[in-house]
């Protein structure tokens, strides 16, 4: 019988030997990466940074696709086997430009490892009229897979790696109002829907390109000081959450409950070179594990299923490709 993961029939734990205090550096342990290429967007600050130092430690060529490309090559001074490439999610054709340049390249890629994201960030629609969490969190990540994947295929065994987050679990996808022309924009269900979307994406992306021998998944890396990610927000939205006191002071307890920066990037790093994943695709993890269901009402751990929904993840490929104005035929 064909495994997959609708509604979640894969979506258990495997023992990975690794919890929330791994560091990308731990679960890379012993993996060797000599002659592959990956792709990792936003991989010039934050997580992503961490998981092209630890990738390209391990000898991985790392394409870094970053908007700011001065910024990028500031940042990534010194790390060898690294490339920096300009990149904007919010622009398809960016996007297109990047990948016709790498496919230009003719090289094989094993590893497009989708990090770059937005969070908290007013109304905002790209040039063609999509919202702009919506566009970078997901259909960039839908555009530019697409563009990829004779490179994927060419790899004869890659993955696609999408940074999701528990945020998913603020929104489902709406499919009657994607992009809040008819509903009041509220800046977290956006980002709900937009990291629901990244699950679905990875879910029917696994489906779809498994007997090509590429596999994905998406993930939650945890809640992680010292990012860039909250740089739009306003202080009373943190205060609303219950995060800050009125002075903008993190409270103690939020803050002990902060991944770093390189426990943030572990299940990135073990969702793309895990060998227990080998035979294992389109679920959704934390932890550097696979994920439970969330059942509950509430924000919590593990994922929900309307994440994992077969009609929604197909409905939202079709939907995605109008949206993106592309076809992504994987057959």
């Amino acid at each position: 019988m064909e495994q997959n993961n609708y509604q979640g029939l894969m979506q258990k734990p495997v023992n990975s030997g690794f919890n929330a205090a791994s560091t990308a550096s731990d679960v890379i342990k012993g993996i060797d990466l000599t002659g592959k290429i990956a792709i990792v967007t936003g991989g010039n600050t934050g997580i992503g940074l961490e998981a092209v130092k630890v990738l390209a430690g391990a000898g991985a060529t790392v394409i870094v696709a970053a908007r700011d490309v001065e910024k990028a090559n500031r940042n990534l001074a010194g790390i060898e086997n690294t490339e920096v490439e300009a990149l904007d999610l919010s622009e398809p054709k960016s996007i297109d430009a990047f990948a016709e340049k790498f496919l230009d390249s003719d090289r094989p890629l094993h590893l497009l490892i989708n990090n770059a994201g937005i969070m908290w960030v007013p109304l905002r629609r790209t040039s063609n009229g999509v919202e702009s969490q919506l566009a970078t969190n997901y259909l960039a990540q839908f555009q530019l897979t697409a563009r990829l994947w004779p490179a994927l295929k060419k790899a004869k065994g890659a993955r696609v790696v999408n940074v999701s987050s528990q945020g998913h679990q603020f929104g489902d996808f709406n499919f009657d109002d994607p992009n809040f022309f008819n509903r009041e924009y509220e800046t977290l269900q956006a980002y709900g829907q937009s990291k629901t979307a990244s699950n679905l994406f990875a879910l029917e992306l696994d489906q779809r390109a498994k007997e090509h021998k590429v596999r994905a998944y998406s993930l939650h890396p945890g809640s992680i000081g010292g990012t860039e990610l909250a740089r739009e927000a306003p202080l009373e939205l943190f205060i609303k959450m219950g995060l800050c006191d009125a002075e903008g002071n993190i409270k103690p307890e939020v803050a002990a409950s902060l991944k770093t920066i390189p426990q943030g990037a572990a299940t990135t790093v073990w969702c793309a070179v895990s060998p227990k994943l080998n035979n294992i695709g389109g679920v959704y993890c934390e932890d550097s594990e696979i994920a439970t269901i969330a059942s509950g009402d509430t924000i919590e751990k593990g994922i929900k299923l309307y994440s994992l929904d077969q009609a929604n993840a197909e409905r939202l490929w079709t939907l995605s490709e109008e949206m993106a104005g592309i076809k992504f035929n994987i057959k």
